[in-house]
């Protein structure tokens, strides 16, 4: 909102070139409202403004960009200030962007380090992508149980500076391994003249560096934390994850499932820069998948054709009676793939899930059913082909709209609890896949049930 609002001034103040003043300014601005600010403007102001920023302001600024624009920022500035943005970077913003960049671009910006941030890149960089290896940060503090608090308090003093966080401090014995993690206000309220053995209580979670990311999302949300330690297999501590980094993990597993959802591959980029090629690749596979397996529904029609000329009338309802068999099988998918990806519910669940379902769609089929009975009664007061026989018509849409709804809500619910089980991502089972299912076999519930009711009279 500020940035917005003093947009023009900014502007007016670089077109005058009074940068002194415009420098004074933004030294007081927070680094986010000034990443604000800096996506407002055209390239070559934005590279004006970032020459302005002391080292470490210009740093935390351009973590808060995207890496669209973090791209351009590094195109257009000098080599001298870019290598003092990455030096000056946070170790896991700096992996971030280094892994997302093109394997020659992202070389070139290594070489700018210095020789011990070169270091920690290089081995963040190490760790398998979508580890928690790729999220963690090697500054933090460490202390050891044997200090007292006032040793503890003189070393925290001389090393926060360097320290992602100071909410949480971390005890390692001689060899690196982890003993525990303690708040900073254990520390206040203890007595100076306490062994720091005294407030350990053994009593800390911590994530190993081949973890999933999605793992690490998981267990912040379980335990509430702001920072966890991340260790190696012989449990020696190498870094910890900041929420902040996980939050972004997060919005980036909720984006992909919901486009999942919408039976398109992940975007490995942004919306607006990603190219229309490779959005209609993305879209194309599943729209193609899905194509084919509607082709059935051609089939299905082709084998019910007899049906059908005898009783032109109960093509009318296809379209109600099976969009309502796809919607229902969405909702239950969408429902239990959320539930899921919160750890409500695991695949040990399935037999408890596929009973509520159940009961939940013979519910809405018979609400949908009645409404369905007394649609076709109104129908038949505007319509001669319903003729004398809309009692059994209306018995047939409403029959049929019980069952697809249930078949629908039970393949719907049941369809994730499948693919995880195969090893694929529930979120496959979108919406237009679950349609597609519910289409073809729909279709014979419909004409089946058709034939049971209308059998003698229509048919």
């Amino acid at each position: 909102m500020l940035s917005k609002l003093l947009q023009p001034e900014i502007q007016s103040l670089i077109a005058e070139k009074k940068l002194s003043i415009l420098k004074e300014i933004l030294s007081e601005w927070t680094p986010a409202d000034i990443a604000d600010l800096l996506v407002e403007l055209p390239e070559h102001e934005q590279v004006i403004i970032f020459r302005l920023l002391p080292n470490e302001l210009a740093a935390d600024t351009f973590e808060h960009l995207e890496l669209d624009t973090q791209m351009d920022l590094v195109k257009a500035m000098g080599k001298e200030k870019v290598a003092s943005i990455l030096n000056e970077m946070d170790p896991d913003d700096r992996t971030a962007l280094l892994e997302d960049l093109p394997g020659t671009a992202a070389k070139q910006l290594i070489q700018l380090l210095s020789p011990e941030e070169r270091r920690v890149a290089v081995t963040l960089l190490g760790y398998p992508e979508n580890s928690v290896g790729r999220l963690m940060t090697p500054d933090y503090i460490a202390i050891k149980p044997q200090w007292t608090i006032t040793e503890a308090l003189d070393y925290i003093r001389e090393n926060a500076e360097d320290s992602e966080t100071m909410n949480i401090i971390y005890v390692i014995d001689d060899k690196g391994k982890l003993l525990d993690d303690i708040k900073i206000r254990d520390f206040i309220l203890a007595r100076p003249d306490q062994k720091v053995s005294d407030i350990m209580d053994g009593n800390y979670i911590a994530l190993n560096v081949n973890d999933d990311q999605e793992k690490a999302v998981e267990v912040f949300k379980k335990y509430d934390r702001i920072a966890l330690p991340v260790v190696d297999k012989n449990g020696v501590l190498i870094g910890i994850v900041t929420v902040d980094d996980v939050l972004d993990v997060a919005e980036e597993e909720a984006t992909e499932d919901i486009q999942k959802l919408a039976a398109v591959e992940a975007l490995e980029e942004p919306y607006h820069t990603i190219s229309i090629s490779s959005m209609v690749k993305k879209r194309a596979v599943w729209l193609t998948i899905l194509f084919f397996g509607e082709t059935l529904t051609a089939f299905a029609m082709g084998h019910f054709k007899d049906e059908i000329s005898k009783a032109v009338v109960l093509s009318m309802f296809i379209p109600l009676i099976i969009s309502s068999g796809g919607n229902s099988g969405s909702q239950a998918s969408t429902l239990v793939i959320r539930a899921m990806a919160l750890g409500e519910i695991t695949l040990g669940d399935w037999w408890r899930i596929m009973r509520r379902e159940i009961l939940s769609g013979f519910m809405l089929g018979l609400i949908l059913g009645s409404i369905g009975f007394v649609q076709v009664m109104v129908l038949s007061n505007f319509s001669d082909a319903i003729g004398e026989h809309r009692v059994l018509i209306g018995l047939t849409v409403g029959f049929s709209l019980i069952g697809i709804v249930l078949w629908g809500t039970f393949s719907g619910s049941m369809l994730p609890f499948v693919l995880k089980k195969l090893g694929i991502d529930p979120a496959t089972a979108s919406g237009p896949m679950v349609a597609t299912v519910v289409d073809v076999t729909g279709l014979f519930i419909y004409f089946t049930i058709a034939l049971m009711v209308l059998g003698g009279t229509l048919l």
